[in-house]
């Protein structure tokens, strides 16, 4: 379910005065229990935290988390006049550790599979973490309509992952709230749950998207380099709380 991601799309203040999520359960993280610590699905590095990272924040004492980054997302901007995709590859890597990091995620609980940003092999990511899941584990990953090729395709791999060997599949949205508006049909509302986040855990998630220096702030001054993660886009992911699709 391929969507432009273009313009302003539908602005945080939409968002906000909806009174949906009011009416969503909450997601308890403690009952039951993952069987083990959550693991975390990013298509690109700052996926993880734009979607979950106070889940994130707020899994730190409780077990922790482990984290799967994709790709390294090197075509972020194809056509930069100042770096390079490998040049790209090496700042969203290091930009993650620093995120995950603020995050209380452990630098050797996170991972880089180092696919082709654009080009997702989902046979293959299908069975890495087949590998990595067991019957009971959260998998937290990108919700399969998300209107991202490369979130979808996440999506996807993780949801056949999780078919094989049990584990438990939460999707979360990221560019939905782009594309999408309140009550959309095209959105599975019904399957939402809201995960309240503790001031904590707005604190480090705030602080963690900062790291992402190379997705918030123009590379230069020529179109091409321009900011993907501009403060209207940010604004949605400045909430009180997170939303996750439960299976």
């Amino acid at each position: 379910m391929v969507k432009p991601i273009v313009g302003a799309g539908t602005e945080e203040g939409r968002w906000r005065a909806w009174s949906g999520p009011a009416a969503w359960p909450a997601l308890a993280l403690d009952v039951p229990p993952p069987t083990a610590p959550p693991l975390v699905v990013a298509p690109h590095p700052d996926d993880e935290v734009l979607g979950v990272g106070g889940l994130l924040a707020m899994l730190a004492d409780r077990g922790g988390a482990e984290v799967v980054v994709v790709t390294d997302g090197e075509a972020s901007h194809p056509d930069s006049t100042v770096f390079s995709p490998a040049e790209l590859a090496a700042i969203r890597r290091a930009e993650t550790r620093a995120a995950c990091e603020r995050l209380g995620v452990a630098p050797a609980a996170v991972d880089h599979l180092g696919h082709l940003d654009g080009g997702v092999d989902e046979t293959a990511l299908t069975d890495v973490l087949t590998a990595r899941l067991t019957s009971g584990r959260w998998c937290v990953t990108t919700w399969r309509g998300d209107g991202h090729p490369d979130h979808e395709a996440v999506g996807r791999a993780a949801e056949a992952a999780c078919r094989r060997t049990g584990a438990t599949l939460l999707e979360f949205p990221v560019w939905t709230w782009h594309w999408a508006a309140p009550d959309d049909p095209d959105v599975p509302w019904h399957r939402a749950r809201r995960l309240d986040l503790t001031d904590a855990a707005r604190a480090a998630k705030a602080a963690a998207i900062d790291t992402f220096r190379s997705q918030i702030l123009p590379l230069g001054p020529a179109p091409a380099d321009a900011a993907i993660l501009p403060p209207h886009v940010l604004a949605r992911f400045a909430r009180p709380y997170e939303t996750v699709f439960v299976t």
